[in-house]
């Protein structure tokens, strides 16, 4: 994997001076300086613009970064669009996939945040100071590096100390962390703030599009106006803490709003004394001389090697055309071999909030969720999970199938396709199996439930009344599930008082039982085939008055009938 980019300044008196003296012949050449910064500060030197918009700290850790500066002149020809040619300072030219890239995240940002009024400039400042620009725009077609950015091992030696918060999926260090991609997140930062910049549906910080996106939203943080100085300050402070990071990234800033170029992949203007591979020991990809800011002279870059002839390239994601040279930069031969990282292994399968698996005929159950992790406890993307339908059972995932493969997401969650429950009551298992040759089993139980009665119906609307000692009308009702009548459906009646509590015995309405024994509830009452039921004969007693017959099943569905006993009036 790549190492740190080459020379960057964190702390140390000569360093920071020669940064603060090239930085006041900035001021002096009337570039902007920070407004709420304090210019004789350390590098590590609390700023009145500090705040916690952010989430769990810097996104960058506070590790290294590059510390070069920009020319003290303005770029020859200044321009914004990406149909520019490869024309002015050197350095003011950005890669083509990367400029589209900060212009891509700052449409998004604009149409979902228009209130930040975040600028591409600031982007590519930030880029220009963390990755040089994805190492001089050594990506492929859709915006990935050719091979990892990585920053050193945030172990507090030198540096801040964060122990492992991925299991090494990002940054490839179970021990510690590490700054990640172009935009040198922290692990920690991106599973917070992760973006897909390219529509490929994976969050990946090693993609230009996806993380100058996530930088984007990053520093429109806390409802920060970018067009505010102390917001942008606060927002640049957030990204890594350092007084000189705000004034090295101010500068950058600066620089690219008084103008820019598109330039091909792979020959972007890398910091001094590094290689598009990120050390600083191998020739530099930029062949053409930089001319000096301060004496005019030019300074070659290490081993010059000709421009290749640059052709179209496709496309880019974020719009327009950009020239690619030749041969193509995945065999590009400046570029260090890199040591591949292990695969990464399935550890485990767990239950990713599938809920209870119950169901009645026809009807859908809860989708079965699992979540793959690795031997290292992180989620584990792109793994294969099968989802099986087994036992004595017609219930089938879409499609009428009892078997369906699924790949995890990035957060390493795979969910089976919708379930739909047959006419056969009863149980059955769905089993989710993922991994070869040592597979990692998860089996759910599922319960297809005869339909219950959601209603009772009464037949007829006719008022109930009898005389003293006569029998009421017959009482017949339905039983009904989803609007359906439901056959065998146990019903209970119970005859009450008008305000709903039990009969004293020998008073009020009853049905007859054995050798003419008064009853006042009737259990194992059921629905016939059509669900309908008819109620024995309810008697009236010598009691006048309102009183209520209550039906009820099992499933909770209740209905109420008003009987009245009232003596005939007189002829």
């Amino acid at each position: 994997m790549a190492a740190q980019f080459g020379r960057r300044l964190r702390r140390g008196a000569t360093n920071t001076a020669v940064a603060a003296a090239a930085v006041a012949a900035l001021a002096a050449s009337q570039a902007p300086v920070a407004t709420s910064a304090d210019a004789s500060g350390g590098g590590d030197q609390a700023s009145a613009g500090t705040d916690t918009a952010s989430e769990g700290g810097a996104a960058t850790g506070n590790s290294p970064y590059h510390t070069d500066l920009p020319p003290l002149t303005t770029p020859d020809k200044p321009g914004t669009s990406v149909d520019l040619p490869a024309t002015g300072s050197a350095e003011a030219g950005i890669p083509a996939s990367v400029l589209a890239a900060y212009k891509k995240a700052e449409q998004e940002v604009g149409r979902t945040d228009a209130a930040c009024r975040l600028p591409w400039q600031l982007l590519a400042a930030i880029g220009k100071v963390e990755s040089g620009q994805a190492r001089g725009g050594k990506v492929d077609a859709d915006g990935t590096t050719f091979s990892p950015i990585l920053g050193p091992a945030l172990n507090g030696q030198g540096f801040a100390l964060i122990k492992d918060t991925d299991g090494g999926a990002y940054d490839g260090d179970a021990t510690h962390d590490r700054a990640v991609g172009p935009m040198q997140f922290i692990p920690s930062t991106w599973e917070v703030w992760g973006q897909d910049g390219n529509g490929d549906g994976r969050k990946d910080p090693n993609n230009i599009y996806d993380a100058a996106l996530a930088a984007g939203r990053y520093l429109c943080a806390g409802g920060r106006n970018l067009s505010l100085a102390a917001d942008l300050d606060r927002a640049v402070l957030s990204y890594n803490h350092s007084q000189e990071y705000l004034r090295t990234v101010r500068s950058w800033f600066d620089f690219y709003n008084r103008g820019t170029h598109e330039v091909p992949d792979g020959t972007g203007v890398l910091p001094s004394g590094t290689s598009g591979s990120g050390s600083s020991s191998s020739p530099s990809p930029t062949p053409t001389p930089t001319p000096s800011a301060s004496t005019g002279t030019t300074k070659p870059s290490p081993t010059p090697t000709p421009t290749p002839t640059p052709t179209p390239s496709p496309t880019k994601p974020g719009g327009g055309t950009s020239p690619t040279p030749e041969p193509p930069k995945p065999t590009d031969p400046t570029t260090p071999p890199t040591t591949p990282e292990p695969p990464r292994v399935l550890g485990s399968l767990e239950n990713a909030g599938t809920p209870a698996l119950k169901a009645t005929a026809g009807e859908e159950f809860g989708r079965v969720s699992v979540r793959a992790r690795d031997t290292l406890g992180a989620p584990l993307a792109e793994a294969a999970v099968t989802f099986t339908v087994t036992g004595l059972t017609d219930a089938r995932f879409a499609g009428g199938k009892t078997t369906v493969t699924v790949r995890t997401g990035a957060d390493g969650t795979a969910t089976a396709p919708v379930l739909t429950a047959g006419e056969k009551t009863g149980s059955f298992k769905v089993t989710a199996v993922a991994g070869v040759p040592h597979p990692r089993v998860l089996t759910f139980t599922a319960q297809v439930a005869a339909p219950e009665a959601d209603a009772l119906a009464r037949t007829g609307d006719e008022a109930l009344t009898a005389a003293p000692g006569a029998v009421f009308a017959p009482v017949t009702v339905t039983a009904t599930y989803k609007g359906k009548a439901l056959p065998d459906t146990a019903v209970t009646a119970t005859l009450l008082t008008d305000d709903g509590t039990p009969l004293e015995d020998g008073k009020g309405p009853y049905f007859e039982g054995e050798a003419g024994k008064e009853l006042r509830t009737l259990t194992g009452l059921t629905t016939g085939d059509d669900g309908v039921l008819e109620l024995p004969a309810v008697h009236a007693d010598d009691t006048e008055g309102t009183f209520t017959l209550r039906l009820t099943t099992e499933s909770g569905a209740t209905l109420t009938v008003t009987l009245t006993v009232k003596a005939a009036l007189a002829a």
